[in-house]
């Protein structure tokens, strides 16, 4: 599972998206994977349903979501898709979101050990929230997440296969 190709195979790089509220901003982050055959349209429910039932548990850090759920919840192959909105939604803890990368994985093994780690190395570039905000193109998402690759969670992780 990795995150260059699972974006460029799923298409599912948006950017400077418009969302009403936060449902609307988690549709808007799950449609590339509905449209690519990744995930079935339920797997949108579930995490509604479950961020009703638990708070938004997918929040990472403030202005970043990434929304998933359990992988019998829909979820047809390990994929990832970003998007970014032009202004903020607040979710339900309060917190201001403006990126979302959402994560569909076929186990909680991969979601762990190799999700994750990529998704933490992305985030903890400097700006990174803002810099993706700012990003004009697919390309330059993926330039950063290029960027990313020397991070230290990436150790040891085989991202080719």
């Amino acid at each position: 599972m990795n995150l260059t190709r699972a974006f460029k195979e799923n298409n599912s790089i948006r950017l400077g998206l418009e969302a009403k509220d936060w449902k609307e901003a988690v549709q808007l982050a799950v449609d590339p994977l509905i449209e690519s055959g990744a995930v079935g349209p339920e797997y949108y429910d579930a995490i509604i349903a479950s961020t009703e039932e638990h708070g938004p548990y997918y929040i990472l850090m403030p202005g970043m979501a990434m929304p998933h759920a359990r992988p019998e919840a829909g979820v047809h192959r390990d994929s990832f898709a970003l998007i970014t909105l032009k202004e903020p939604v607040q979710f339900p803890d309060g917190t201001d979101v403006s990126v979302l990368l959402t994560l569909a994985a076929t186990s909680s093994a991969i979601h762990t050990s190799v999700a994750i780690p990529q998704i933490i190395a992305l985030f903890e570039l400097e700006n990174s929230i803002q810099r993706l905000v700012d990003c004009q193109s697919p390309e330059e998402v993926l330039a950063m997440v290029d960027e990313s690759k020397d991070s230290p969670y990436l150790e040891g992780l085989d991202l080719e296969g």
